[in-house]
């Protein structure tokens, strides 16, 4: 499946707004919105969550000699997940506005899912099973999440309230998330066979 592709400067910009940030939450003292939010940890995490797929692709061309570009367009939709996670708590989004904490969690679950998707999806066919593998992953994802959660915040006692409802929007948004992604995925996927097959049918001798 040919990747949805932009200039690595996209993914750069990304990722350096979303490091800034949590720099700013870290360094910068007294800021309450960055309070019990476990910014140190992400400051680490995040970053390395980030690189991750660009050093696997990486890895895999050196292990098999490959020459493929860079698919910086799916790593810049899995990036901007992280961005619009910490730009929200930069804005203070999640403590001033009820609705976002749910907004938050189905808009980074699609480009996050997305740009998985156009990495690992290039080889599976029909698009139904795309649509499967695509929303499982965002499934998979979201419940990682809430663990993560629960073991950072719930079960030191921090945001009990609520908990049990939170968790359960949270894991339904991120499913829906991963849908809408999982359509764009099959979507692209679809489209590029159907250039490819237009190309081959051009490149046939008359």
């Amino acid at each position: 499946m040919e990747r949805w592709r932009c200039p690595f400067w996209v993914a750069a910009v990304v990722f350096g707004l979303t490091v800034a940030q949590l720099l700013v939450a870290v360094v910068v003292p007294g800021i309450e919105r960055f309070e019990d939010k476990a910014f140190p940890v992400r400051l680490v995490v995040n970053p390395l969550m980030m690189l991750a797929p660009p050093a696997v692709w990486w890895w895999h061309q050196r292990q098999t000699n490959g020459s493929d570009p860079a698919p910086w367009g799916a790593f810049t939709l899995i990036m901007a997940a992280f961005l619009i996670d910490v730009t929200g708590n930069s804005l203070d989004l999640y403590d001033s506005v009820d609705w976002w904490d749910n907004l938050s969690h189905f808009l980074t679950w699609i480009p996050l899912c997305a740009g998985i998707g156009l990495l690992i999806c290039g080889s599976i066919r029909p698009p139904w099973a795309i649509l499967a593998a695509v929303t499982g992953l965002g499934a998979i994802l979201a419940i990682c999440w809430e663990v993560g959660e629960w073991y950072t915040f719930i079960r030191l006692g921090t945001a009990l309230e609520g908990a049990y409802e939170d968790t359960l929007s949270d894991e339904l948004l991120g499913l829906v998330g991963g849908f809408m992604a999982a359509l764009f995925v099959a979507w692209r996927s679809n489209s590029s066979r159907r250039g490819a097959s237009a190309t081959k049918v051009e490149a046939t001798p008359g």
